[in-house]
């Protein structure tokens, strides 16, 4: 079994609304698919939050601690999931 690489997720400059791209391939990361890394959806991770690349070739696993440390208010963001 290999372990999965797991990336550091980045808030993008500039942008009105917090949005935070995938650390492999820079795509934009799915306000549904960042979750808090907790209860049945814990990963073997120190991530407290995960965000999982949709796009067609990555699929990567980012780390999204250190992005959303930047953002004023984080809990907005997961508002905005919801």
């Amino acid at each position: 079994m290999t372990e999965q690489q797991q990336y550091t997720a980045l808030l993008a400059e500039g942008s009105a609304v917090p949005t935070l791209l995938c650390g492999h391939c820079h795509s934009i990361l799915s306000r549904a698919r960042i979750f808090r890394n907790q209860g049945s959806q814990n990963q073997n991770t120190e991530c407290r939050t995960i965000g999982l690349c949709s796009a067609d070739d990555c699929g990567a696993v980012n780390c999204c601690d250190g992005a959303l440390a930047r953002v004023d208010n984080p809990e907005r963001l997961f508002g905005i999931a919801s």
